[in-house]
């Protein structure tokens, strides 16, 4: 389980791609210390198992399934990337609960300086539009976020500077494509609500 909250900007050593799958290295140095193979970490909201670990550097296997679903099918050596270890248990919550279950990509439309933070809009992606609701939150590259807004095919989220400063956001422009993961809690209502089971 994750948080949404980024530890630290890493980045692509090399994606060797293998199949429908691939083996993805990344240079980092905090989320490095106190992981050891088999720990779970969240590569721009991806949970990913360490399969190696170097000095400065971790290295995961990449399902087809990954590749297909994230915009890692995008990822190229040198590409910034947003890493965040699991949480541990007892420690504080600061974002919202994530599994690192993405659940499909979309695309940035723009980005909007307002005094010192900043404006994103995102496309909404048609057959996900009942999960999105106003002031509630939503992952996007592994951070958690506060929609803003929603409007017909579109949704906002207002970024601090911090936020913007230490993740991966501050490199984004229109046209890039992102992962969404939504809210645990909204799917497991609405899963209830097709099924007929009561709260």
């Amino acid at each position: 389980m994750f948080t949404g909250i980024v530890e630290e900007m890493g980045k692509v050593k090399e994606i060797k791609r293998s199949g429908g799958g691939a083996t993805l290295t990344v240079k980092c140095s905090k989320v490095v210390e106190e992981t050891k193979k088999g720990d779970s970490i969240a590569v721009n909201g991806v949970c990913l198992t360490v399969t190696a670990i170097r000095e400065n550097e971790l290295s995961f296997d990449v399902s087809f399934e990954t590749m297909d679903r994230t915009n890692f099918r995008y990822l190229k050596a040198g590409d910034p990337v947003n890493l965040e270890r699991a949480v541990k248990v007892g420690e504080r919550l600061g974002g919202h609960i994530l599994q690192g279950h993405v659940d499909t990509t979309t695309k940035l439309l723009s980005v909007k300086k307002i005094e010192r933070s900043y404006l994103f809009s995102f496309k909404i992606p048609r057959q996900f539009q009942r999960l999105i609701v106003k002031k509630g939150s939503i992952g996007i590259d592994g951070i958690s976020l506060t929609i803003a807004d929603i409007f017909a095919e579109s949704f906002t989220v207002a970024v601090i500077p911090s936020t913007f400063n230490e993740t991966t956001l501050q490199f984004k422009r229109p046209g890039a494509i992102v992962n969404v993961e939504f809210d645990i809690i909204g799917k497991y209502v609405e899963r209830m609500m097709e099924t007929g089971l009561k709260l």
